[in-house]
């Protein structure tokens, strides 16, 4: 089986590939019609199907210049309503199992509701109940705590922006150019960040096998990342991470912070960076492990700081900076002895159903 740094190795080939078919995986199955005229997005998904769609999210509003909403699938399905006829709706799942998430789709579908559903695995039962599926572009990927695919879901999202925006005739064909340039230049830079992040990764990865507890804090783009931080932390070194949003960080998490936190922050050198940095000053104050990954270079680099060099507009950053959060955590699951590709409670699925393999 594929290990995570195998999959993150796999990511500069599997996003050229997306960018050479997108016509093929999106243009060609997304029905004109549908995307006329909406005013807003939902996305429901969980996991790591969710952060990914967090980081997505600010440069999708921005593209449909509409608000992009993230929901939870359990919620939504049991205890909410959803009948707008101009809301585009979205479920992701790759591996296609989600109990709720193939719940809510089903729901749809009976109220006789649009909703396009996006996946990796053309025989999961996702995949067979829904009527409009849109492939992720990728194998199914092995390893249950996905890097490769939560990647991919952010420049699946984007390319599905950009193709609804150009159906709907909200963009010409050189802004759609400019915006694809952009997705072309960051998977050309994918193998140097993987390379840059590995040697971080290497010198630092001891500090985080003793940390207690590991805070992500990002803004925009890199929230997405923050929470898929907590989620890869928490799978695979089993030990308390959290991710959160810099202005959600300041109003009231940071009260219940620990002198021994080890507290990560995601800059993409975007609107909120100011704010970051006087979070900064305050934290220093309190806790000894403060590490930033920049985006870009940095005038306030500190030694456990990782500056990936990548000058780019801050909606991109989603699209790379998880790589080196994906990497660390599956080292310090090795250094901790964790076998990723055993289950730490194999009876959990058996018991709760919280993944259909068959329908």
């Amino acid at each position: 089986m594929k290990s995570i740094a195998d999959y993150v190795a796999l990511e500069p080939e599997y996003y050229q590939s997306i960018l050479d078919n997108y016509q093929t995986l999106f243009v060609d199955t997304i029905d004109s019609s549908k995307v006329k005229q909406f005013n807003a997005i939902v996305i429901f998904a969980t996991g790591s199907s969710s952060n990914a769609a967090y980081g997505a999210r600010p440069l999708m509003s921005k593209i449909l210049k509409v608000p992009v909403y993230i929901e939870d699938p359990s919620i939504a399905a049991n205890y909410l309503h959803y009948s707008d006829p101009n809301t585009l709706y979205f479920a992701i799942s790759q591996g296609g199992e989600s109990y709720s998430t193939i719940h809510l789709v089903e729901e749809f579908i009976k109220n006789n509701q649009t909703i396009y559903t996006l996946t990796s695995n053309p025989d999961s039962p996702l995949y067979k109940i829904s009527n409009n599926v849109l492939s992720m572009g990728i194998p199914i990927e092995e390893m249950p705590y996905v890097s490769a695919g939560y990647s991919v879901t952010i420049l699946d999202l984007i390319l599905i922006a950009l193709v609804i925006a150009q159906k709907n005739g909200s963009m010409d064909d050189q802004q759609f150019a400019s915006y694809f340039d952009q997705l072309r230049k960051v998977a050309g830079l994918l193998p140097k960040v993987i390379e840059q992040s590995q040697a971080w990764v290497n010198q630092y990865q001891h500090k985080f096998y003793h940390s207690q507890r590991v805070i992500f804090i990002g803004y925009g783009a890199t929230y997405g990342i923050a929470r898929e931080g907590e989620t890869k932390f928490t799978e695979t070194i089993r030990n308390n991470a959290f991710g959160k949003e810099l202005e959600e960080y300041m109003h009231g998490p940071y009260l219940g912070l620990h002198e021994n936190d080890n507290i990560v922050f995601l800059e993409p050198h975007g609107v909120l960076s100011n704010r970051a940095e006087l979070l900064k000053v305050f934290l220093t104050k309190h806790v000894k492990n403060i590490s930033t990954i920049y985006a870009n270079n940095s005038s306030n680099v500190k030694q456990d700081d990782l500056c990936l060099n990548i000058d780019i507009d801050e909606l991109y950053a989603s699209l790379f900076m998880t790589i080196p959060i994906h990497l660390l955590s599956y080292q310090v699951s090795r250094l901790k002895g964790h076998n990723l590709e055993k289950s730490t409670y194999p009876e959990f699925d058996e018991i709760t159903s919280s993944k259909i393999k068959r329908i």
